[in-house]
């Protein structure tokens, strides 16, 4: 037996429609139908046109995370210890 969904999630489908995105549309639209009041991801998907099977194309990059790695804690007996999520 199917769930119900909420209703939130079908005012934010009934608002998006199944087709591609520019980025200058896509914003304004999710900004337009969040219903959360928690920071949400967005994953995005973006077509190359590269093949990286051919080492001279290989696509990579590093993301600076906003909060770092993890939290730096005091713990028991003044101790600092490091945790990573």
């Amino acid at each position: 037996m199917a769930r119900k969904s909420g209703k939130n999630i079908s005012k934010a489908r009934a608002a998006v429609e199944k087709k591609s995105y520019l980025l200058q549309d896509a914003v304004p639209l999710l900004q337009k139908v969040k219903y959360t009041k928690f920071d949400e991801t967005v994953e995005v998907t973006l077509r190359l046109g590269v093949d990286p099977k051919h080492a001279d194309q290989m696509v990579r990059g590093t993301v600076v995370l906003p909060h770092g790695l993890g939290k730096i804690e005091k713990g028991p007996g003044d101790r600092i210890r490091r945790e990573t999520a």
